[in-house]
């Protein structure tokens, strides 16, 4: 397989995979009504994640159409040194290799992971669950034919139809050299793929979203965000679960008698602490497990928070490392807030609902990152790289 593909070469397949999506939108539309039909499980965010309209299909072209847009991402020179005995040396970015991504129920990915891999000069595996086998499996049609449309193997996107005893022998005898592994699920599938993987491992991990109304915050902006992060996608890894209150806000009562009215008009449960239980339609929230619990339901937690302090205390302690946002006025306290929240993207007066890599402008992404280590939040192309190092002499010797 050719690894010196030129950025011409890539941009036509992503094209040309972008109009065939096009072309054959019905093939895929009639393989995920097969799917929806045999799902059995009795998971909402799973069946969500599952289905693919034309919204979807419009997505899935746009993805591609925006990587095909973009710079590509491989040899950018990151660094160059002159040594004073006359070797230049340099650092640029370079593909990983061969990456695997294992994914639950979004036919979505199917596209998103092999166009954000192939523009970044990678080869990739993917590892689809069987609920969405029939749409995935025709979906990797397209790009074996918009590989082949512009001569160039079929290698470089893989679908691995495995089952859970395959896929575990895979990840630890491995019989293809992998050097990067993407889980992007629950955590279960995330526990079961560090366990079991013998290469390096990125988790795409919970959300646990939090949202932080201040005593200055604008509270129509607080309703508005609140309602669209909580209850737009619940499947949503960037869905909110958790808002805590400044304990000194005004109009408290008020706040609180709207924002549960505009939730219970979304069918949303609500737990609150011993002050938020005592407003109607309120639960007690049962035990402090349910403080780490990612929902991907219509359920949401809302406490009181005594300060600025308190609220960043508690949302380094229990979320996710996703998302978290301050809706404030004072940009001294939405600065302060955004420096100490230990997240992946942190927000001032907007949704967590954004944290997306297509709303970045990064056209999709690989996963979402809550690992430090390379990369954190939405993997894009430019991500998915490392770096290599050249060194041009005349002869030096040390």
């Amino acid at each position: 397989m050719n690894k010196n593909l030129t950025s011409n070469q890539k941009n036509a397949v992503l094209k040309s995979m972008a109009k065939l999506l096009s072309q054959e939108r019905e093939t895929i539309l009639d393989a995920n009504r097969i799917d929806v039909k045999t799902f059995a499980e009795d998971n909402k965010a799973m069946y969500d994640r599952l289905i693919v309209n034309d919204s979807k299909i419009d997505g899935m072209i746009e993805s591609l159409e925006q990587l095909a847009s973009q710079e590509d991402p491989v040899g950018k020179e990151i660094f160059n040194f002159t040594h004073e005995n006359g070797l230049k040396i340099f650092n640029k970015t370079a593909a990983f290799g061969t990456v695997m991504i294992i994914y639950e129920s979004r036919p979505d990915v199917t596209v998103e992971a092999g166009g954000i891999a192939f523009k970044s000069g990678n080869k990739i595996l993917l590892k689809g669950g069987k609920e969405a086998i029939n749409s995935n499996l025709a979906i990797v049609d397209l790009w074996h034919r918009s590989l082949e449309e512009n001569d160039i193997s079929k290698n470089w996107v893989e679908y691995l139809n495995y089952n859970r005893i395959e896929t575990q022998e895979f990840l630890k005898n491995p019989t293809q050299k992998v050097d990067l592994i993407v889980p992007r699920g629950g955590e279960k599938l995330i526990a079961f793929v560090k366990e079991n993987a013998t290469c390096p491992v990125i988790v795409s991990g919970r959300g646990n979203n939090f949202v932080y109304v201040h005593t200055e915050a604008d509270l129509d902006k607080a309703i508005d965000i609140i309602i669209n992060a909580k209850t737009a996608k619940i499947s949503a890894c960037n869905a909110l679960d958790k808002v805590l209150i400044d304990s000194n806000l005004l109009s408290f009562d008020d706040f609180m008698n709207r924002l549960i009215s505009k939730l219970k008009e979304h069918k949303v449960e609500i737990l609150g602490d011993e002050i938020v239980v005592e407003f109607d339609g309120v639960e007690p929230i049962p035990s402090e497990e349910k403080w780490y619990k990612e929902f991907l339901d219509y359920k949401i937690l809302i406490a009181m928070a005594s300060s600025k302090e308190v609220a960043i205390a508690k949302i380094n302690k229990y979320s996710g490392g996703h998302s978290a946002s301050i809706i404030t006025e004072n940009e001294k306290a939405a600065n302060e807030f955004l420096e100490s929240v230990d997240s992946a993207a942190v927000y001032h007066n907007a949704s967590t609902r954004f944290t997306d890599g297509f709303q970045f402008g990064l056209g999709g992404e690989l996963a979402i990152s809550t690992d430090k280590l390379h990369h954190r939040g939405p993997m894009g192309m430019q991500h998915l790289v490392t770096n290599k190092w050249y060194i041009l002499g005349d002869g030096q010797i040390r």
